[in-house]
């Protein structure tokens, strides 16, 4: 009997089950400056201990998208070792922030699960949440993703597709923010004077700045999250493939773009929620990623006098400026070059 574990299939799952993933992992300094060098954040919370003790944190936090990449990280051999692609998220609150030292683990739920027309693979929705090592959560999201059949003659499940709310209501943010004292905040050290009531819905904000992904780096971030997806790694079978390559990790993008957003978005030092998000189109070594970012609300959060909430649109393109904020066209498809489209609740300081 094989000792080895091939990574579960559309088959393997059923709504309700629970997967308890492997490999808690410890959060250290080494991570932190690891993944400085590849995508290079300047949000002066997470890049100073000094900034942050001012404000009222102990210490910086780790960023809270390396917080996610290692709870994601967790969940891949079990939910998406056999993925096609992973086709969205939801639902995803920040709830407390984490620092070297602290120990991460994941739990998964599978909440739903749909047969695709082809009946060669399947759809399977899980609720992920992240604990450090004192029990409490950390994170929470939903993802969905395209995980291959075993057998393509094999029945389908009963479909069940959750019912997933646009956003995050403002008043279940902003826990992972303790109370800060702003008038200790430095806007020169930070980067811009711009405040949450600087910005209005409908603004867009093109980040200017592009950042071109090296081979190496890809892999190097996607080990340091010890995602296992094969799609990221295997060149000898991904050759043979979609694309002829590998894929790099949607997470990826994501921080690229995250780091590309603090040109016009200096303040916005917190992630506090994920509304929404859809890999639109594959990203490859050797291209080039833009952002640009729409506001799309504004928020007070309840008791807090301190930070507001923004909620923004931040989407990453390829080998392209972002200078007309490329989207969308006029039949609803998007253009091309898009790659990310994500929706984010974001705190800054008022």
């Amino acid at each position: 009997m094989s000792k080895t574990n091939p990574g579960n299939f559309f088959e393997d799952y059923s709504v309700g089950q629970i997967l308890n993933h492997a490999t808690p992992r410890t959060l250290t300094e080494g991570d932190v400056a690891l993944y400085t060098s590849l995508y290079g954040p300047r949000f002066a919370v997470q890049s100073s201990d000094e900034f942050a003790r001012r404000l009222g944190y102990p210490r910086s936090p780790v960023d809270d998208l390396l917080l996610f990449h290692v709870v994601f990280g967790k969940t891949v051999p079990d939910v998406s070792l056999n993925a096609i692609a992973n086709l969205g998220y939801a639902g995803g609150r920040f709830l407390k922030p984490a620092y070297p030292g602290d120990t991460l683990s994941t739990v998964s739920e599978v909440i739903g699960l749909k047969e695709n027309s082809n009946k060669e693979t399947g759809t399977v929705y899980v609720r992920s949440t992240g604990r450090n090592q004192r029990g409490e959560v950390v994170l929470e999201y939903t993802r969905w993703v395209m995980v291959r059949k075993r057998d393509k003659a094999s029945p389908a499940p009963e479909a069940v597709v959750p019912q997933l709310a646009d956003r995050v209501d403002p008043k279940d943010i902003g826990a992972a923010v303790p109370a800060l004292d702003i008038s200790a905040y430095d806007y020169a050290q930070a980067g811009a004077p711009y405040r949450w009531g600087d910005y209005e819905v409908g603004e867009k904000i093109d980040h200017v700045d592009g950042m071109t992904l090296e081979e190496a780096e890809h892999q190097m971030a996607t080990r340091l999250y010890q995602n296992t997806a094969k799609v990221h790694f295997n060149q000898h079978t991904e050759s043979k493939g979609r694309f002829g390559k590998r894929i790099v990790y949607g997470g990826v993008t994501i921080s690229l773009a995250r780091a590309l957003s603090f040109n016009g978005l200096n303040n916005a030092f917190h992630i506090a929620a994920i509304n929404g998000g859809r890999h639109v189109a594959p990203l490859f070594a050797g291209d080039t990623v833009y952002a640009w970012s729409e506001v799309l609300e504004k928020a007070e959060l309840p008791g807090r006098t301190d930070v507001g909430a923004l909620r923004t649109r931040l989407v990453a393109v390829k080998n392209q400026d972002a200078s007309t904020f490329p989207f969308k066209k006029d039949d609803g498809g998007y253009a091309d070059g898009v790659i990310l489209d994500l929706d984010v609740w974001l705190v800054l300081p008022r």
